[in-house]
């Protein structure tokens, strides 16, 4: 008797099946971020991936041609970009195996190369770190002092910045309740004692209405973006003397010195706010190479070493 098999054959195309996609990750109550992500791959996707490919008919031919396509006809691509849309494109694709409109093939994702992690200096640190003049300053100098003491504190995400109230700070039991994360599961982090008097005067000046309002704001008390934050930041660093600026650095930087401080990997990916144990794991690997710097400025043999020579000076007196 002939076995029975599940006939993949349908007329949907790439672009079809995209629609869908996008209609699912919206009915997942998906971050808006997210979708906006996913519709800005697929309009560079389709460069090097005909949309109107029958979804039936893509494997795993298909998806190396894509990788090939976009590494031979953009000179320019780096290993991350040529990861990320793969990725993404993994994504669909299994969205599509899921719903039955494509066979179920392996998909291998491009290997990225790996660059050392950019942290800030103790130098660079102790600059941007440097309290302003409040008798001389204007708020918006005050209020990124404060921001980035607090991204160094919590190693916290932009946009989990971003969203943080008022009410969502517990000075009494020294934490902050972050609410909005990538992963939407609420995170409880610890502040210690300098970011909670740092904090305590800063809502002095904050001159909120209720506990309802966003912790960090513009000079007319409403919520910042993305883009006012990153501009805010670079304008601050450069007013200090720091030309290096980015909010991923700082969030690096918390994360270099937690390590260095040896704390514990475990209590580190609860801060993060990582899913895994292993891409905390990751992350550290990337920063194992600044690392490796610090390591070779403290050498304990070099510590000792008069006493060694003290010691073989002895053995060759016998």
């Amino acid at each position: 008797m002939k076995r029975l098999k599940i006939n993949y054959e349908n007329n949907k195309t790439f672009k079809d099946g995209f629609e869908e996609f996008i209609l699912n990750c919206k009915s997942r109550n998906l971050r808006e971020g997210t979708i906006k992500h996913y519709l800005e791959s697929y309009r560079q996707i389709v460069k090097y991936f005909n949309e109107n490919t029958v979804i039936s008919r893509i494997n795993k031919k298909t998806f190396d041609q894509f990788v090939l396509n976009l590494r031979n006809k953009n000179d320019n691509v780096s290993s991350q970009t040529l990861y990320t849309y793969s990725r993404d494109l993994k994504t669909i694709i299994n969205f599509f195996i899921d719903q039955g409109y494509t066979p179920k093939f392996k998909i291998t994702l491009p290997k990225t190369d790996r660059h050392p992690i950019e942290t800030y200096s103790d130098e660079e640190l102790e600059k941007l770190l440097k309290k302003p003049n409040l008798k001389k300053c204007q708020f918006t100098e005050y209020r990124n002092y404060v921001m980035t003491a607090f991204f160094l504190s919590t190693g916290i995400r932009l946009t989990s910045l971003i969203n943080i109230k008022i009410k969502d700070l517990e000075l009494s039991d020294e934490q902050v309740n972050i609410m909005h994360t990538k992963n939407r599961k609420a995170l409880v982090i610890p502040l210690n004692s300098n970011i909670i008097s740092i904090l305590k005067e800063y809502l002095t000046y904050r001159q909120h209405s209720n506990n309802d309002d966003y912790l960090f704001c513009n000079i007319y008390g409403k919520q910042l973006t993305k883009s006012s934050i990153t501009q805010a930041l670079i304008t601050y660093n450069r007013s200090k003397g720091v030309e290096h600026t980015g909010i991923h650095r700082l969030r690096h930087t918390f994360a270099k010195k937690w390590v260095l401080a040896g704390n514990s990997v475990v209590g580190l990916r609860k801060i993060l706010g990582h899913s895994s144990l292993e891409m905390t794991q990751n992350y550290i690997n990337i920063l194992v190479s600044d690392l490796k710097k610090e390591i070779n400025e403290y050498n304990i043999l070099q510590e000792f070493n008069s006493n060694f020579i003290k010691m073989n000076r002895k053995k060759s007196k016998k």
